[in-house]
């Protein structure tokens, strides 16, 4: 059976909302052909096994 939906505050669904947020990655300075290039921290092995191009 279908319930109505109770009305939330403006405040109380803005911090919802601001929870959601994705933060940046943080970036992590790899040597690569030379290069010192930075790329995402959960990435690096791939960059330095060649699966991914920087």
């Amino acid at each position: 059976m279908a319930v109505p939906k109770r009305k939330k505050s403006r405040s109380r669904s803005r911090t919802r909302r601001a929870r959601w947020k994705a933060d940046r990655p943080a970036l992590v300075p790899v040597v690569i052909d030379g290069a010192e290039v930075k790329v995402p921290g959960r990435l690096v092995r791939a960059y330095q096994r060649g699966l991914l191009k920087p």
